[in-house]
């Protein structure tokens, strides 16, 4: 079923899709590459390191161990010794530990990798939980919280991220195509484990090939299927196929597009009862349960002018962007910007020098004839930003108070709604750095808002103390 225009704004950049093609080609480091697993793959708590320097690891070993709520376990992704444990700056900008691992070349398994025993939803959410998994779309949050919605607020919609509407990446299209049974099959386990009557994937209108792919495997699973209520969720299972509408991928665009709900701001899809899960997320799921291997590779799409090996690659996590750019034959040029992630919303990295992550989906090697940024001139009032923003903000009126560094003036224009897609930028004629400008408001805001908060703290503490 397609639907016309399904949030408001939005662009239509050039998709540059030119890896769609490409199969995925398995990498793996030479023995005595040095591999750099950061201990903050994720939002939230960074994994506590359970191993020391001159340690030997195998794969799928834990090497960071998740010990506070909102946090992830780490992996090994080779088998090898650890030669460092040490600080890293990351590519977010935050400082984080990082086990260092000299790569054997043998890729010895960890005798415990082994399928969990997985029998009721405690048990399903404590097996994605040991897996290390966050969200393969980009977020990073760890999965086990997503499963782990108020009871008041239990999701009765399952929808799968098809959408991958970034210029450049191809990874999860290439998922579609090339293991569509198991992201089938790991819908089935989501919908039969957390008790959810129907699913509804998420796909543009622009990848016919993987939306028919799974829609037959999702065919193919129910007909297996044993469980009559799970087998009636397969078989009710809907592709959404969505308009080409940069960012139909955003969590809260493919919730109204695929269910017409409205998640509130700065609410969670579980308020509108709703889990949302990335298609290559639920495939990693079907892998697990079957191998029991936890998180310790992804895919991911190499691209840009100067990458000589652009194409889909499967990677150890922590192999860094220089080896992975010299296993698929260089670059053509030295890089003017390397991105992680797509162009409206990855991240430029400082240096190659830089570990591959979980949520890591593409590297973009770009020339400075691709990457140069366009100097700003005065806005001209042309409102394109506002009728771009998929949100419904003024980006112009935050980028102003942003710049101004005005607290009062940055709250009613409600920065901390905004996704950072990345379209106001876009479409500005007079090229302003609209989105660098609100997430300096939002910073600002928060800032403030702690500060009054703070502030608040102390008057009611000192009138208690009053005689």
């Amino acid at each position: 079923m397609a639907f016309r225009r399904p949030f408001p704004g939005g662009a239509h950049p050039d998709p540059q899709k030119r890896t769609l093609d490409a199969a995925t080609l398995r990498l793996d480091p030479p023995a005595a590459a040095r591999l750099l697993v950061p201990m903050a793959m994720h939002l939230g708590a960074p994994a506590r390191p359970l191993v020391a320097k001159g340690a030997r690891v195998l794969v799928g070993q834990p090497i960071g161990a998740a010990d506070r709520p909102m946090s992830a376990w780490v992996h090994s992704p080779v088998s090898g010794t650890v030669t460092a444990i040490r600080r890293i700056l990351q590519s977010s900008g935050a400082f984080a530990d990082a086990v260092e691992i000299a790569s054997d070349g043998l890729g010895e398994v960890d005798p415990s990798v082994r399928p969990p025993d997985v029998v009721d939803r405690a048990s399903f959410v404590a097996a994605i939980a040991a897996s290390g998994l966050v969200g393969l779309g980009g977020a990073s949050f760890p999965t086990h919280i997503k499963l782990s919605p108020p009871p008041d607020k239990a999701p009765d919609c399952l929808v799968i991220n098809a959408a991958e509407c970034e210029p450049y990446i191809t990874s999860d299209y290439r998922a579609c195509l090339e293991e569509p049974d198991a992201i089938a099959d790991g819908i089935l386990q989501v919908l039969r484990y957390m008790d959810i009557p129907r699913a509804v994937i998420g796909i543009e209108d622009n990848k016919p090939r993987a939306a028919a792919a799974l829609a037959n495997a999702l065919k193919a699973a129910a007909a297996r299927e044993a469980d009559s209520a799970c087998r009636a969720a397969a078989e009710a299972a809907e592709i959404r196929i969505l308009p080409t509408l940069y960012p139909q991928g955003a969590e809260k665009m493919l919730v109204h597009a695929c269910t017409g709900r409205t998640i509130p701001t700065g609410g969670l899809p579980h308020d509108v009862r709703v889990m949302v899960l990335n298609v290559s997320t639920v495939g990693f799921i079907s892998h697990y349960l079957a191998t029991g291997m936890p998180l310790v590779r992804r895919r991911l799409t190499l691209d840009g002018d100067l990458a000589v090996g652009p194409g889909n690659y499967d990677v150890p996590v922590g192999l860094m962007i220089a080896d992975l750019l010299a296993l698929t034959g260089g670059t053509r040029g030295e890089p003017e910007k390397i991105l992680m992630g797509g162009p409206m919303m990855g991240v430029a990295l400082d240096r190659p020098d830089t570990p591959v992550i979980k949520a890591n989906n593409a590297i973009l090697v770009l020339s400075g004839a691709v990457a140069a940024l366009p100097a700003e001139t005065a806005c001209i009032r042309c409102a394109r930003c506002v009728q771009a923003c998929p949100m419904r903000l003024l980006p112009t009126a935050i980028d102003a108070a942003a710049r101004l560094e005005d607290a009062d003036l940055l709250e009613p224009t409600n920065p901390l709604d905004c996704i950072e897609c990345g379209c106001c930028s876009y479409v500005c004629p007079a090229k302003r750095h609209l989105v660098q400008s609100i997430r300096l408001g939002k910073t600002i805001l928060r800032t403030a808002q702690a500060r009054k908060k703070a502030e608040d703290g102390r008057r009611r503490a000192a009138k208690e103390v009053r005689p």
